[in-house]
């Protein structure tokens, strides 16, 4: 790790800092940091900035309650920059949407690599916006026994492919059922991040489990 001492913060004593969620990555917001607020921003494990516009230090979150906690803090090759990559509590934006990203200007051929998050986004607008002729719609409308019918319909399905040997047919199949996962997970308000969290937690275990038995 590098002396924080030996980053090039500008004329005005700033460095700009990328936030980027560490599960999207996806771009949040662009702030600055003195040295300061990067050390507050390490110590605290939260970040910090520096407003140009107010000329103060604020902690991101303090009042609002959306704080970032810090998971890596990474300068570029010739050390005028940061990208922090965190996980966020609530919106990035004082707007109140997720980033401060939001407005396209331009859009090439190749499609956005796909985000699990982007779908659960995506399923939670049906639900909240129920759209006519929408299947996602169609499952919100029936509730959770129809929810229910179809993972254990879509797990059958993965069990009869996977005996078959047909892998293609299974990774359609098991896209099926995480389909209908995740329409059950919103139905009954799991979030992705709730998985994560449970499956976190399992590999610490399991981590735990193969130290004890190396020391046996």
């Amino acid at each position: 790790m590098i002396d924080i001492s030996t980053l090039k913060f500008d004329e005005k004593g700033l460095i700009p800092a990328v936030v980027v969620d560490t599960e999207s990555k996806k771009v949040l917001t662009v702030a600055y940091m003195n040295e300061e607020s990067l050390r507050i921003s390490m110590e605290k494990e939260l970040t910090c900035f520096f407003s140009r516009s107010r000329q103060k230090l604020w902690l991101k979150g303090e009042t609002s309650g959306n704080v970032q906690h810090i998971v890596s803090i990474t300068a570029d090759c010739d050390r005028d920059a940061l990208v922090v990559e965190v996980r966020k509590e609530g919106p990035a934006c004082h707007l109140g949407t997720d980033s401060c990203f939001n407005e396209v200007i331009f859009e090439g051929e190749e499609p956005p690599a796909f985000q699990y998050q982007d779908l659960m986004e995506m399923l939670v607008g049906r639900k909240e916006n129920p759209k006519e002729g929408s299947y996602t719609t169609y499952l919100f409308n029936k509730g959770i026994d129809k929810m229910l019918k179809k993972v254990g319909e879509e797990t059958t399905e993965v069990i009869i492919s996977a005996k078959d040997g047909d892998k293609a047919n299974t990774i359609y199949e098991i896209g099926d059922l995480m389909y209908h996962v995740m329409v059950l997970m919103i139905e009954m308000g799991i979030s992705m991040e709730d998985i994560k969290r449970e499956m976190a937690s399992r590999h610490v275990i399991d981590k735990k489990v193969k130290q004890e038995k190396m020391v046996k």
